[in-house]
């Protein structure tokens, strides 16, 4: 797990075993396109923040401290995932990746993308029943 040194309440995503995981996912997916052919630089430069947005957005919606925009941020999140699978597909399609990375990226890339349905659907159980603490107290 990622640990801080500095520590507040609003730093709780970086617990999440799901945003760990992106992060985990947002460095192979660097270290698989790092050796990407210099015409390929934009692809990559877009499928890198395609994995970075899952982080981001993740976090975003945590520190909202609102349940309905955290749950919005979250799909923004699936979103980006599927925008990932799209370029590395693509990547794999026109061999500028190799099978076996592709594989490693998408076993991890379908674990976030659980994760992230799981927690989706925990949050909007919580919203249903009202459930949910907003505050910092």
């Amino acid at each position: 797990m990622m640990e801080l040194k500095r520590k507040n309440i609003n730093r709780g995503f970086v617990k999440l075993r799901v945003w760990q995981d992106a992060l985990t996912l947002y460095k192979l997916v660097y270290e698989i396109t790092d050796s990407l052919p210099y015409r390929l630089n934009k692809s990559r430069a877009n499928i890198l923040d395609a994995a970075n947005s899952i982080l981001r957005n993740m976090s975003e919606g945590y520190c909202r401290k609102n349940l309905k925009e955290y749950l919005n941020f979250l799909n923004i999140s699936l979103g980006s995932c599927g925008e990932l699978l799209t370029g590395m597909i693509s990547f794999k399609e026109v061999y500028a990746i190799t099978e076996e990375q592709f594989e490693r990226f998408d076993e991890l890339h379908y674990k976030v993308e659980n994760e992230l349905l799981n927690l989706i659907r925990s949050l909007q159980e919580k919203q249903k029943i009202g459930n949910w603490e907003n505050s910092f107290v």
